[in-house]
């Protein structure tokens, strides 16, 4: 029967019915489709199948006679179990961690009391990716994230990073497929850009000036300047060259002698006009009026990494009326802790003929429906994250998810931290009325007070960006957060100020 077997897989005359669907664009079955079936694969026993993956663990069993594998391939976060026999393959390189293969076999139901529901019995190693164990540096055991990062091209190897990667990935699908399912269309804004979009000056900047002044040092060195005697000698050979052309315009010589001199006369104002101007070249940056000299950086003016693409993508919003942005974004905050990064992706909508109403609306389904999809599409890697990370990650998403966000405005939120600090609660940063409302104080409302997501709206003026429109007690603006439990804010956003002279005042004493 095991040669019948090979054959068959060696000739690649395999019936749909007796072989497992392959991937459409590679040769192999995922792993994915075999374990996360729900019967766990056990439905596939007795198909074909050629996987390929890197293995995780590895050990010889009966002296020697075959070997178990642990199999990966990123698929999901579970693994295949493989069983070579010797004759197969040379165990001792198969049975290392991080080896990678690719082997045809058949799948098999396991002994019975066997965690997993199905097996690969290994009827040829197809190719095997060598690795040495002694310079390999992922072991079996579990590692700190911050030893990842000196391995940064093996780190998707590990549970925990392969498992954030595929929750991202399914968390960008399913952005873009709310957004689309809900009439927005994809914008895609400059991440270099000239403007400050959020005004807090806190930006990467952009330039070529540096590597330019580098490069200038070092051809200074390698080539110095002319001298001034270099220049006048130049200059001395314009003169003459000059007289030259002159002279034979004077003897009424050929038309071919006169062009040959002025040939010669051109050549020399050419070559003097290099040495002149090699010869004010200074080293560094540029300057002007004891300033930095932007017109000679590439974009002839300042350039920065975006913290933003609300600018652009508001424009787009008056022509296109329900648009969004979804890219890389960058803050130079001089901050390490976890609330502040470098640079991360951030999603920004934006909507026409909208209002705040509109906007806390569309804020909190999105929520509900990013929940909602890591619960139907991510579950292996969520019930991971649950038992390693984070334990109430699943119940907490599905609470997310079926839960009506409670919706207080600022004036209400400070009120309920005044009255839970006069109940004897403390927070490191004084509450009253005009704060910037701490995290402490915004998990306080979703863990304690009333353990569910909160949307706060109507914010004072004072801490609120100009644009945002003025509510008529003249003293709060339409501005609204969206605050979850264990984060704090999550999402942030405003009604526009639609009123000309209303936004020109309020751009003119921002800070009032």
């Amino acid at each position: 029967m095991a040669d019948d077997l090979t054959a068959q897989l060696a000739t690649a005359t395999l019936d749909n019915n007796a072989s497992v669907q392959r991937a459409q664009f590679s040769d192999r079955v995922p792993i994915k489709s075999i374990i996360l079936r729900p019967d766990g694969g056990s439905g596939l026993a007795g198909k074909l199948a050629r996987v390929g993956g890197w293995v995780k663990t590895g050990r010889k069993a009966d002296k020697d006679a075959f070997a178990f594998l642990e199999l990966n391939d990123g698929s999901c976060s579970g693994n295949l179990q493989v069983i070579v026999e010797a004759d197969k393959g040379d165990l001792g390189q198969l049975v290392l961690t991080g080896t990678s293969l690719v082997v045809d076999g058949v799948l098999k139901l396991p002994p019975d009391g066997k965690r997993q529901k199905v097996e690969l019995r290994v009827e040829k190693v197809i190719h095997v990716g060598l690795v040495d164990p002694s310079k390999y540096p992922l072991p079996k055991t579990r590692l700190p994230l911050e030893f990842l990062r000196d391995y940064v091209h093996l780190r998707s190897r590990t549970n925990t990073i392969s498992a954030v990667l595929r929750i991202r990935d399914a968390l960008a699908y399913a952005t873009h497929t709310f957004f689309h399912d809900h009439g927005f269309r994809y914008v895609q804004t400059p991440i270099i850009t000239t403007s400050d979009c959020e005004g807090a000056g806190e930006m990467f900047q952009v330039t070529t000036l540096i590597n330019e002044a580098e490069k200038l040092e070092k051809d200074l060195i390698e080539n110095p300047p002319p001298s001034e005697a270099d220049i006048e000698a130049a200059k001395l050979i314009v003169k003459e060259r000059g007289s030259d052309v002159a002279q034979l315009k004077s003897a009424k010589a050929s038309k071919q002698e006169i062009g040959a001199a002025v040939v010669e006369l051109q050549k020399a104002k050419d070559n003097f006009a290099k040495l002149e101007e090699r010869s004010k070249l200074q080293p560094g940056i540029p300057r002007k009026d004891g300033k930095i000299d932007y017109t000679q950086d590439f974009f002839g003016r300042q350039a920065f990494l975006t913290v933003s693409g609300q600018l652009q993508v508001e424009s787009y919003a008056c022509s296109l009326s329900t648009v969004y942005t979804f890219g890389p974004t960058f803050r130079a905050e001089n901050s390490h802790t976890s609330r502040h990064l470098a640079e991360f992706w951030m999603v920004e909508p934006e909507i026409a003929f909208a209002e705040l109403e509109d906007d806390m609306n569309c804020a909190e389904a999105y929520v509900k429906y990013l929940c909602q999809s890591l619960l139907d599409n991510c579950r292996e890697d969520m019930e991971f994250m649950a038992d390693k990370i984070d334990k109430s990650c699943i119940d907490r998403l599905t609470m997310v998810a079926k839960t009506p966000f409670v919706r207080i405005t600022y004036t209400e939120a400070v009120e309920l931290l005044t009255e839970a600090v006069k109940n004897g609660k403390k927070f490191e940063n004084h509450v009253e009325w005009g704060i910037d409302l701490a995290s402490e104080h915004e998990r306080y409302l979703t863990e304690v007070r009333f353990q569910k997501p909160v949307i706060v709206y109507n914010y004072p003026k004072g801490i609120k960006a100009f644009y945002m429109r003025l509510n008529d007690d003249s003293k709060t603006v339409a501005a609204m957060d969206v605050l979850v439990p264990k984060v704090g804010e999550l999402i942030g956003g405003s009604q526009r100020e639609e009123r000309y002279d209303v936004i020109v005042s309020r751009y003119e004493n921002c800070s009032v």
